[in-house]
């Protein structure tokens, strides 16, 4: 080999080896260290229940609502009640048909559970119009009749206020007012004092048959306004009484 190849073969070799050597480097994968990074799992959705015990009520009784939960960090329960713990129970009293909702809430999410409380209306009672009433009174109220100068409770006259009282009793809205007469003789004066008593006795009568007092007022008319304008004992029995008026 001449002395001017020899130089070139060298250049040749190391050109040849650095081609070598680059082509080893680029075929090796990068190695990656530490840990690649994990996701946490996703909160849990709340769950909730709600009951009624019981569901069906009278007005003015009370229902216990009882609930449970899980998951959650908040509960409400409407209407009315508010805020309250995961798990416990707590009495209302709805005033008509009401449905109750438990809402519960967390890191993951809402839920909500509901109970229906029903609340039976009482039983309509009919209505008796001022014209039926008035006509029941006239047929079913009796008046009390005395002897003369007398202001004592005869027997028939017990039977009368007894049938009075019922009536009364049946109606509590209906208030009276006993007008106290006499017969025509005797002075004015006398005959006031008198009708104001059997007035009187015809009241305490009926209270001690249960009717209230404040239910019944007295009146004394005295010989002022009878019943009856004849001048005999069949007609001046029916101007001694005590005559119910209903009060207005």
């Amino acid at each position: 080999m001449t002395e001017v190849a020899r130089p070139f073969y060298r250049a040749c070799l190391l050109v040849a080896f650095a081609a070598a050597a680059l082509t080893v480097g680029c075929s090796k994968k990068p190695v990656i260290t530490g840990t690649a990074p994990t996701s946490e799992p996703p909160a849990a959705r709340p769950t909730v229940t709600l009951q009624a015990n019981p569901t069906s009520i009278n007005k003015g009784d009370a229902v216990t609502l009882s609930w449970s939960s899980t998951n959650a960090t908040q509960l409400t329960i409407a209407p009315e009640v508010g805020a309250v713990a995961p798990e416990g129970s707590t009495k209302v009293t709805p005033s008509d048909s009401t449905t109750y909702t438990i809402t519960a809430s967390g890191p993951g999410g809402s839920a909500d559970s509901t109970v229906r409380v029903t609340v039976a209306a009482p039983p309509a009672e009919p209505a008796a119009t001022t014209s039926s009433i008035d006509d029941m009174f006239l047929k079913e109220v009796q008046d009390a009749y005395f002897d003369l100068d007398k202001a004592d409770i005869r027997s028939d006259a017990r039977a009368a206020l007894a049938k009075s009282a019922d009536f009364l009793r049946n109606y509590p809205q209906v208030k009276v007012v006993v007008e106290g007469h006499c017969d025509e003789r005797g002075s004015t004066e006398y005959n006031l004092a008198l009708g104001d008593r059997r007035a009187a006795a015809v009241k305490q009568y009926l209270v001690s048959l249960g009717i209230g007092a404040d239910r019944v007022s007295t009146v004394s008319y005295g010989k002022e306004k009878p019943f009856c304008m004849e001048s005999n004992e069949s007609c001046w029995q029916q101007n001694r009484r005590g005559h119910f008026v209903m009060a207005k």
